[in-house]
């Protein structure tokens, strides 16, 4: 396969080394643009029937035979599994030569792969910006997401194909910068389902007997606000600079949900510092509100 001499790759055989929820969506969409899994290797008996479910033609064997059928490897491991697997592969000589390996990692770039590379393999990190379930509609929530991208520049329109083949959008993130990146998007993604989940625990504190209900249709706005708008978005009291109504949200939480209390605190005085930098936000409002806030910079 001549990889970097065309925008779309050759129909690839694929194989998966770790098809939990992530590898398979992801070898479900390749599937769906044409090419077709050969080899899987997996430990548990749930990944076992995965595979077996998703991919009948697909043998089960060992990693390094799974490098031995394929011309792209998906290696779908956790993150802190990556590097021990493709160091081990590496130290028993398993032909990397000439594949296309490809990891999900939000986390790495491809400096991971680089023993596979002096083993001469051809590395790529393709990291959908999506969560996945293990359910059926996995592969069709693949559809229009953003793929973030890392890969040596001569390997680039093949990653971008591939990823385009799968529905996705590819998006270039810079090795250098691959830790910034997933930050923002566990900053984003993970502490929103606990943000919420503590601000459903609150209003039933409060007496709401279905918080979900209420949280929904406010979330969703905020949300859509966020997005079109970014700091124009910002609504309720500490963009308005209103200190007393900050001081009785922090007495309250003090209260009730203690634990809260320092995530309320240090969001309260991110918003704070976005108003004001915004221009939402006058230097005096500011000030009284970093005041109730316990902040004294």
């Amino acid at each position: 396969m001549e990889t970097g001499a065309s925008e779309h790759p050759a129909r690839l055989r694929v194989g998966i080394i770790g098809p939990g929820r992530a590898g398979t969506a992801l070898a479900r969409a390749l599937t769906r643009a044409g090419h077709q899994v050969t080899a899987a290797a997996a430990i548990s008996e749930r990944s076992r029937q995965r595979v077996r479910d998703n991919f009948p033609g697909a043998r089960l064997t060992e990693p390094a035979e799974v490098l031995g059928d394929a011309d792209l490897v998906l290696l779908t491991v956790p993150d802190d599994v990556l590097p021990g697997l493709v160091e081990g592969l590496a130290a028993t000589d398993a032909p990397y030569a000439g594949r296309l390996i490809a990891h999900a990692s939000g986390a790495h770039g491809i400096r991971v792969l680089d023993p596979a590379t002096r083993a001469g393999a051809l590395p790529l990190a393709l990291h959908p910006v999506m969560t996945f379930t293990g359910r059926e509609d996995d592969v069709d929530r693949i559809k229009g997401v953003c793929f973030g991208v890392t890969a040596p520049d001569p390997l680039r329109p093949a990653a971008d194909a591939l990823v385009i083949e799968m529905g996705g959008e590819p998006v270039f993130i810079a090795e250098e910068k691959r830790a910034l990146y997933h930050a923002a998007l566990a900053f984003a993604a993970n502490h929103m389902v606990t943000l919420v989940t503590e601000a459903a625990t609150l209003l039933r504190d409060a007496g709401a007997e279905l918080p979900n209900r209420m949280l929904g249709p406010l979330l969703g706005a905020a949300l859509d606000n966020a997005l079109r708008f970014g700091d124009a978005g910002l609504t309720g009291p500490v963009a308005r600079g209103d200190g007393a109504t900050v001081a009785a949200h922090v007495a309250a939480i003090a209260e009730a949900e203690p634990a809260a209390l320092p995530a309320y605190l240090a969001l309260a005085r991110l918003t704070a510092d976005r108003a004001l930098a915004a221009g939402m936000l006058s230097a005096s409002d500011a000030e009284r509100l970093l005041e109730v806030l316990g902040d004294r910079r």
